[in-house]
């Protein structure tokens, strides 16, 4: 990771770690960069924050300043950029959000024109850019100067393409959708309309300030309530992008980004379309999970945390589903990144395809308790590498055997050790995590 750039874009406090010169000095990059040899053509969309519009102005100046023309999606999805930039032959697309993230938070995501994540070494040019102290990238003049387009016509080519996938009608089935007050809002209950349900939306009144806030996949027990309370036979939450979704059946528990992946996979594997009949997964995924998938035959691969990397490891083998826990699913058929929206579109072909509530489908799946401590430390090297607490690891994991794990990681943001058990039991997951967390404090690792 770079001096600004993370596995996700440049991602900060707006108007503190991520400022609108920032975003200036962007814009004015990638518009001579991808300027070069003709006139860049860069789509920009952005979720529902206050500070999005502000960095919205500021890129654009940036961009049209280095000759650059700029269309503009306005409030919409991270995945919508990404198949509009490769759907539509644009140069790049920008995708301004910071995902689940805080109102006050924002973040720049750069979408090269293959629909991927910007290549580290671009983002690398970048920034020594934002860092230098002379700017070197000459100004458009006279009719080389960029100009803005609306172009709203390329978030509803998205939204008729997320329709065309469906395979049957969602006629009288009953489907609450949580929008986070974030991008889902403009597009999720117009699919889901268009496809015959009976929709139901929460927290679907974007006001600038309230994206995130109690609602959306990281305050997923608001929907759980919500389906329970009024019937439905499925909801679906998203976070503020929209590129992650959690799903609860009807009877209100939590499918999460593992089991989704056990629903999915094991369907695709049923109709012929589980490449190398193989799900890429992350280390954090549940044991219960891979149990699972050894009982159906299912070959699996673990990446580091991300979906950057789980992405990076279906593009390379050839893989056509990869995810994580938090909800973020990748179909390469359809989608070069996670697509909520799509995810939730991809469950319900399943429930109407077999003809049964969410609930059966993942019955056979024991997701196994999990509990995760952050522990902040002096130096995340030195405190995973000291030999006391490398032992108690390795006592832990002799002691789980094949029923638990653990797993002991360095945050890459924060000087923080993640230290993960899973166990058949909350009690055995918290006697581990208070194993290992207290030699780690005996050595004297644990920051005050």
């Amino acid at each position: 990771m770079g001096k600004y750039f993370g596995t996700d874009g440049f991602r900060g406090e707006a108007n503190v770690e991520l400022t609108v010169e920032h975003a200036y000095k962007v814009g004015r990059f990638l518009g001579y960069y991808y300027g070069k040899d003709h006139k860049a053509n860069i789509v920009i969309g952005k979720d529902t924050r206050r500070s999005s519009y502000m960095f919205e102005y500021s890129l654009v100046a940036g961009l049209t300043a280095s000759g650059a023309d700029v269309y503009l999606l306005h409030v919409t999805t991270t995945p919508s950029v990404s198949y509009v930039v490769r759907s539509e032959n644009f140069d790049c697309g920008i995708m301004i959000s910071a995902s689940h993230n805080p109102y006050y938070d924002n973040g720049i995501k750069i979408i090269n024109g293959n629909g991927f994540k910007l290549e580290p070494e671009v983002e690398s040019l970048i920034e020594e850019y934002i860092d230098s102290e002379s700017d070197n990238i000459p100004f458009a003049t006279k009719e080389n100067i960029g100009k803005t387009t609306d172009y709203a016509m390329g978030r509803n080519r998205y939204i008729g393409y997320l329709i065309s996938l469906a395979t049957r009608s969602f006629k009288q089935v009953k489907v609450g959708l949580d929008c986070a007050n974030g991008s889902a809002s403009t597009i999720a209950k117009g699919v889901f309309d268009a496809l015959g349900a009976k929709t139901f939306t929460i927290h679907n009144e974007p006001n600038g300030l309230n994206i995130n806030t109690n609602c959306g996949s990281t305050h997923i027990e608001n929907l759980q309530k919500y389906v329970v309370d009024n019937g439905l036979d499925v909801g679906f939450a998203y976070d503020g992008d929209a590129d992650r979704c959690l799903a609860i059946d009807e009877k209100g528990n939590i499918i999460d980004g593992d089991l989704i992946l056990y629903i999915c996979g094991r369907y695709m594997k049923e109709r012929g379309e589980l490449n190398n009949n193989t799900i890429v997964t992350t280390i954090m995924s549940n044991i219960g999970l891979y149990k699972a998938l050894d009982e159906l035959g299912i070959s699996y691969e673990r990446t580091a945390v991300g979906d950057k990397y789980v992405f990076e490891n279906m593009m390379a083998n050839n893989h056509s589903i990869g995810g994580e826990q938090s909800g973020h699913v990748i179909f390469s058929k359809h989608a070069t990144t996670g697509d909520g929206i799509l995810t939730s579109l991809k469950i319900m072909e399943v429930m109407l395809e077999k003809k049964s509530k969410l609930s059966d489908i993942v019955k056979e799946v024991t997701i196994y308790p999990q509990l995760l401590v952050n522990v902040r430390v002096k130096n995340k090297k030195d405190a995973k590498e000291d030999p006391k607490v490398a032992e108690i690891i390795e006592k832990v994991a002799d002691e789980l055997g094949d029923n638990g794990r653990i797993l002991v990681r360095e945050s890459g943001t924060e000087p923080v050790l993640r230290v993960m058990v899973e166990a058949k039991t909350d009690e055995m997951c918290k006697k581990y995590v208070d194993m290992v967390v207290g030699v780690i404090d005996n050595q004297g690792h644990t920051l005050c």
